[in-house]
């Protein structure tokens, strides 16, 4: 099958991946992980983990997605071999299961920003109580329905008019929100305070394992990289762009992003709660699935950032405006993802998107009515991400990781070439923080639930194993089905 849509140019390919990258987790996730693992220190190994885990990943992804021109399933089938396709597909679900709930979470941010346009949110006596009847009624349901239609409409409308239209607005106006947002929050008082534990480390904070770990998983989680998410999209890229250039930006570009978003986060909090106690209480809370930052605390900040309430409920808008652009755009790739496997499976586009867009809202609905389900499937999935990664680095492994960098990374339109470091962080690194990373996971939540066992429980090993064993299963025993079907397809 002759690939007929492209991106227009490098730059809509690049800002389209960095909404891939760019999501919710850059804004809420990154600031309580920073709180909670030192500050200034946990900066340090998370620009290491960067270049020793998600730009080599991400260069693996743009790299396959580029020569085989086909979605995980029919990319891996080509590069390690037909008996593999089943890793493709569990990164396709992986995914997909996070579609799932992460449409519901996109409706969050868009019912937050009506709620703050209209101002309704500051009418709230407690936010917790304002939380807490939103999320257990009916209106997260309705604007998952929203947000996925939504997307399945841009998806609908392909590549060039669909979504590069779409990210070249969103993606440009997320990062000029977010620096209103920033100039405000470094010209409050005593916002330099914030800036001094976002940017101070400290050697025996470094020193503790714990903090690379959570490093490493945020790097993981906040790229997008092993997700497969940007080899959906490189499918789309033109024979003469640079592979490793884009993964380099793309990369350090998430980076930036999630930086600017922190010390939004931290100078506003440390400025507005005068105890700096209490103002880290409220960094770390996670909160139902989560949101406690997000859709409880900060809030309340908004309320107070100045003497105006208009002025406050225009900040508290284009925050929220902010997070429903970064959640959208990353939501937009997970459909793609979907839809791609699916048109490689044989299906027709239109066809795709609309079994996506039913399936994606009605296995959505249980994180819609409840919050410990959305928190089972997003301990399971976004654990299962590792997995993903280890299977990205396995295939080069089977096709030959230095014959996979000469003849692929440095191939065609290749400006920057990649050396031998590549085939050491694919071939050993990467191997060795999926081992660690996993396991302490797992062995972790062993610790915090006596029944680790029990695959019925909200987040401990035995629901994680159960559900990854399960989905694995089917995948390894319709392989060669799914892989014929898909390279048929696609030779025909």
């Amino acid at each position: 099958m002759k690939q007929q849509e492209f991106f227009s140019s490098r730059w809509a390919l690049i800002i389209a991946t960095v909404g891939i990258a760019v999501g919710t987790g850059n804004i809420w996730r990154f600031s309580r992980i920073v709180a909670k693992n030192g500050g200034g220190s946990f900066l340090i190994p998370w620009v290491i983990f960067l270049l020793i885990w998600s730009v080599p990943l991400i260069i693996a992804e743009f790299a396959i997605g580029k020569s085989t021109r086909m979605g995980p399933v029919g990319a891996f089938a080509k590069i390690g071999g037909k008996k593999y396709g089943w890793m493709g597909a569990f990164v396709v679900f992986v995914a997909t299961a996070i579609m799932f709930y992460y449409s519901v979470v996109t409706g969050w941010c868009l019912r937050y920003f009506f709620s703050a346009v209209s101002g309704d949110l500051f009418k709230a006596v407690d936010y917790e109580i304002y939380w807490n009847q939103f999320a257990s009624g009916y209106q997260p349901l309705l604007f998952h329905f929203i947000s996925i239609s939504f997307v399945a409409y841009v998806v609908m409308k392909g590549i060039t008019k669909g979504i590069e239209r779409v990210t070249k607005i969103l993606v440009p106006s997320l990062l000029v929100i977010l620096l209103i947002l920033f100039v405000r929050a470094v010209t409050l008082p005593n916002a330099v305070e914030g800036l001094k534990y976002f940017f101070t480390p400290d050697i025996n904070v470094i020193l503790d394992y714990k903090v690379w770990l959570n490093a490493l998983t945020q790097n993981a989680w906040d790229t997008g990289a092993g997700w497969g998410l940007i080899l959906a999209y490189a499918i789309y890229m033109k024979n003469t762009e640079d592979i490793s250039l884009n993964a380099a930006l793309i990369g350090f570009g998430n980076n930036s992003i999630s930086i600017l978003a922190g010390i939004t986060i931290f100078s506003t909090v440390f400025a507005l709660v005068p105890n700096s106690d209490i103002a880290m209480k409220q960094i770390t809370q996670s909160g139902p699935a989560n949101t406690g930052l997000t859709f409880i605390y900060l809030p309340l900040l908004f309320s107070k950032m100045s003497g105006s309430s208009a002025v406050n409920l225009f900040f508290a808008s284009i925050f929220f405006l902010a997070l429903f652009f970064a959640a959208f755009t990353s939501l937009i790739s997970m459909v793609e993802l979907s839809t791609r496997t699916l048109t490689d499976f044989g299906f027709k586009r239109k066809r795709s998107i609309a079994i996506v867009a039913c399936i994606g809202f009605l296995l959505g609905i249980p994180s819609a009515i409840d919050l410990r389900f959305l928190a089972n499937q997003d301990w399971v999935w976004g654990v299962g991400l590792i997995l993903s990664g280890a299977f990205f680095a396995f295939i080069l492994w089977k096709y030959g990781i230095d014959k996979f960098r000469k003849e692929v990374i440095n191939g065609a339109g290749s400006d920057i070439k990649i050396g031998k470091w590549y085939n050491y962080v694919i071939g050993i690194l990467i191997p060795i923080q999926v081992v660690i990373l996993i396991s302490w996971w797992l062995i972790s939540s062993v610790s915090w639930d006596p029944e680790w066992w029990n695959p019925f429980h909200a987040e401990n090993a035995g629901t994680a194993i159960f559900q990854w064993a399960t989905v694995l299963t089917v995948f390894i025993l319709a392989n060669k089905y799914i892989v014929k079907r898909t390279l048929n397809k696609n030779n025909s």
